[in-house]
């Protein structure tokens, strides 16, 4: 049975991670086991096949994390071994490596951030959280990369995509997520931050794409070649630290201000509530 009769069983227009995965299981699984946990192994032309029909997906929608994901996954290719190598080089990256931090609300003291004072990195990721109305717990695991080390620095990246989102005040919006791809590519090297970079300004009206090409792009390729690599980056361990300082470390500068749609001063009354509410002694009823 194919790939493809086995997504039509399931009612797919084209097969989703849990397909591949129920196909795998049959079939794959056979001539070589999961290397890590969610690991998906598929053979050269599931790979093909996934990666066309995904990038098809991706770009008839673009809300499908899951597509956007296993592109990335499909595609990081020989840069996943150039980044971890980076990592190696860097004693903060070595430290990660060996670590394995991850970024989510069950690993982040989410309420800790929010007492630190303006203008840390840790208060700026609980403001730009709160303004954007987004979640670290959103990102989807990593499936197709046949190496678990390898794995784990696209999981990395994945969920410090938002971290940088955060450094250059970028908030979620296809203008914005643009330029920020057009950064990690020069930045990175991921094929995908290439491929969104590339297909992605089509969804744009005229005068965005314009803005972008004379504004962001200039900077993401500037910016992102003369900086040092952003995925060396411990963030975990500078919550604390002045995020103009970090900017200063690793080489970059903010780009043209962005189109916000919630003021800031909203997003930090919103965190102050929150923190008062996490502060405050739980009610006690009474008898």
């Amino acid at each position: 049975m194919s790939l493809l009769r086995t997504a039509a069983r399931q009612r797919c227009r084209f097969p989703t991670i849990k397909t591949v995965a129920c196909f795998s299981q049959s079939r794959i699984v056979k001539t070589q086991q999961p290397l890590y946990e969610g690991h998906i192994p598929l053979n050269w032309f599931e790979k093909a096949l996934m990666a066309v029909g995904s990038s098809y997906m991706s770009l008839a929608n673009p809300r499908r994390g899951d597509m956007v994901a296993a592109i990335g996954d499909l595609t990081a290719g020989p840069v996943l071994p150039r980044l971890r190598d980076t990592m190696l080089e860097s004693k903060e990256g070595r430290t990660i490596l060996k670590e394995r931090p991850r970024i989510s609300t069950r690993t982040v003291d989410m309420a800790k951030l929010a007492l630190l004072p303006e203008g840390t990195m840790g208060r700026a990721y609980i403001n730009w959280l709160e303004r954007c109305g987004v979640t670290p717990d959103t990102r989807e695991p990593v499936h197709y990369v046949n190496d678990p080390e390898l794995a784990y620095v696209m999981q990395r990246y994945r969920e410090c995509h938002d971290l940088y989102h955060c450094l250059f005040n970028l908030p979620v919006n296809v203008e914005s997520e643009l330029a920020l791809k057009f950064f990690e590519f020069a930045n990175l090297g991921l094929p995908m931050a290439g491929f969104a970079a590339a297909f992605g300004h089509l969804r744009l009206s005229s005068e965005r794409r314009e803005r972008l090409f004379r504004e962001y792009v200039p900077w993401a390729m500037k910016c992102g070649t003369s900086a040092k690599s952003l995925i060396t980056v411990y963030w975990e361990k500078r919550w604390e630290q002045d995020v103009e300082k970090i900017k200063e470390e690793f080489g970059v500068w903010d780009p043209p201000a962005a189109r916000w749609g919630k003021p800031l001063n909203e997003a930090q009354l919103a965190a102050q509530k929150r923190q008062q509410a996490e502060a405050a002694p739980p009610s006690t009823s009474q008898p």
